[in-house]
């Protein structure tokens, strides 16, 4: 992907998750589904998918599915369990010895504090130096899920330079604060946890990723839910079943016009600061600057990901 242009603010390279479809990791079968999915990224779950019995056996078939299935260019993740389980330290030794050249993110649960990502740094770059891979590739998203972890979003999100998102997980956070239901109404009651933690992440330049949406066979809910976690500025969202992947990528892909007019104002303001020297100007009926830049390259950078847009920024015709 190029590069955003000088003007804007960016503080880490933008790794598009409009999708991040999770699965058991005691399935091969399903990881394989998955893997040949549409999804931007694939989460193998080694924590509530997998039941206690099988919780060993599962780190064996994440590693079969991380170093022989093709995820054709999907990021690759999987799911520890958490922090203060007896399986958490395994879970990212055995996988990370085994499997880290196919790693491209942890995820780890029930992130309540910056300590835990400390701990997760510190391990990891312990079983990097001892298997000799790049120290920092692999990187963390966290997950969370409990009042003391949204509190401390902001110290979270830049805990460690691996971050990469912070995923909310409504099921848990519902739990911890006693909540008594959170299906039916998802964002009246809980958009303060939702838009608290859009903005700790992207102050700290990483990806929001909204919850799952529980009534999976409901694909009109799944479509209502992304549209939403779209407005109010997530990056993307969780889906636990392909037949979600669809609703959510068209919730989270700009439209033409959007398209359009991103490639117009970039153009634009790159004509205007190269001419005129100026850092501001005036598109239609607003006020054009480097904040809105941001904006609008973002867009572009989804529609790559997409494959709106061909090598050279142009839109593609897929008539």
């Amino acid at each position: 992907m190029p590069p955003p242009p000088a003007q804007l603010t960016v503080a880490r390279e933008f790794q598009v998750r409009r999708s991040e479809l999770t699965c058991p990791g005691h399935s091969l079968k399903m990881m394989t589904k998955a893997a040949d999915s549409s999804a931007d990224e694939v989460i193998l779950d080694l924590e509530d998918a997998v039941a206690v019995s099988q919780k060993v056996e599962a780190r064996r078939t994440v590693v079969e599915a991380l170093t022989s299935l093709d995820f054709r260019g999907k990021v690759r993740a999987y799911r520890v369990n958490g922090l203060r389980t007896p399986w958490c330290y395994r879970d990212v030794i055995e996988v990370v010895e085994a499997a880290g050249r196919f790693v491209d993110v942890v995820v780890v649960p029930k992130v309540d504090g910056p300590e835990d990502v400390h701990f997760i740094d510190r391990l990891l770059t312990q079983v990097e130096l001892a298997a000799g891979l790049d120290v920092g590739r692999i990187r963390l998203e966290v997950l969370i899920e409990s009042a003391k972890g949204l509190l401390a979003a902001e110290r979270i999100a830049t805990a460690s330079p691996r971050l990469a998102s912070l995923i909310f997980g409504i099921a848990d956070y519902a739990g911890d604060v006693g909540a008594r239901d959170f299906k039916d109404a998802p964002y009246e009651r809980f958009v303060h946890a939702r838009s608290h933690l859009v903005a700790a992440a992207r102050a700290a330049g990483l990806n929001a990723i909204d919850a799952v949406t529980v009534q999976f066979r409901d694909l009109e809910k799944v479509r209502a839910d992304a549209e939403a976690g779209a407005q109010l500025g997530f990056d993307g969202k969780w889906a636990i079943h392909p037949s979600h992947l669809e609703p959510i990528h068209a919730a989270y892909t700009p439209s033409r016009a959007e398209l359009e007019r991103a490639l117009a104002i970039l153009e634009a303001y790159r004509k205007a600061d190269v001419e005129q020297g100026t850092g501001a100007i005036v598109f239609g009926d607003e006020m054009v600057d480097a904040a809105s830049l941001r904006v609008e390259w973002r867009k572009l950078a989804v529609a790559r990901r997409a494959g709106l847009l061909d090598a050279q920024d142009r839109l593609v015709d897929l008539r």
